[in-house]
C-alpha cells in the first residue's frame, strides 16, 4: 500500500481526502442523528395532540347527554345534596358554558353551580324518584349534538309519560361537556 504513495506530496494528499471523507461521515450521521430526534419528537406530538384532543362520537356524546340529564334528575330531587351537584359538574369541562335562551342565563362552571346551590338552598328542588328526564331524539354533528328532550313521570302501570319536548345543543371539549345551550 505504502507504494502507491510515490512521494509524500500524494500522501498527503489522499490523507486531506481521507479525512475529507471521515469528516463528511462524521457531519452526515451527526445530521442524521438530529434529523432522526426531530422526527421522533415530531411523531410524539402529533401523537400526544390526537390523544388529548379527544373527539366525542355520536356514542360518546348520547353516553354524555344521558349521565348529565341522570345527574341533573339527581340534583332536582328533593333532599338533594351539594354532592349531588358536584356530581352533575364533574360532567362538565372546566370552560363550560350554559345558556339558556329563554331566560337569558348565561353560566360558567363556577357560576352555573353557585346557582345550582342557590336554587339547593331555596328548597326548590322538590322532585320524586318518579320524575325523569328522557332523550326522545338527537341529531349529532362534529362535537355537537342537538338533543330533544322531556321531562316525564313514571306512571303506576311503570310506563313514563312525558309532558313538554324541549330542545338542547351539547358542546364536547376533550371528550367533556363544554357546552349546554337551552333553546326553549
Amino acid at each position: 500500500m505504502w507504494c502507491k504513495f510515490t512521494s509524500l506530496h500524494n500522501f498527503s494528499k489522499h490523507l486531506s481526502v481521507l479525512h475529507l471523507g471521515v469528516r463528511h461521515v462524521l457531519y452526515n450521521r451527526g445530521f442524521m442523528q438530529q434529523l432522526f430526534k426531530v422526527s421522533i419528537g415530531v411523531f410524539l406530538l402529533i401523537l400526544s395532540n390526537s390523544t388529548f384532543a379527544k373527539d366525542c362520537n355520536e356514542k360518546c356524546q348520547l353516553d354524555q347527554v344521558g349521565a348529565y340529564f341522570s345527574a341533573l334528575d339527581k340534583v332536582a330531587k328533593k333532599g338533594s345534596t351539594l354532592s349531588d351537584i358536584d356530581a352533575l359538574l364533574a360532567l362538565t369541562h372546566d370552560d363550560i358554558k350554559y345558556a339558556h335562551v329563554e331566560y337569558q342565563a348565561n353560566f360558567t362552571k363556577e357560576s352555573w353551580r353557585k346557582a345550582f346551590i342557590r336554587n339547593l338552598e331555596l328548597g326548590r328542588y322538590q322532585n320524586t324518584e318518579k320524575n325523569q328526564i328522557r332523550i326522545l331524539n338527537s341529531i349529532a354533528g362534529k362535537n355537537y349534538i342537538a338533543i330533544e328532550y322531556s321531562h316525564g313521570l313514571i306512571q303506576e302501570n311503570g310506563e313514563w309519560e312525558h309532558t313538554d319536548k324541549y330542545l338542547a345543543i351539547f358542546g364536547f371539549k376533550d371528550g367533556k361537556l363544554s357546552l349546554v345551550k337551552e333553546l326553549w
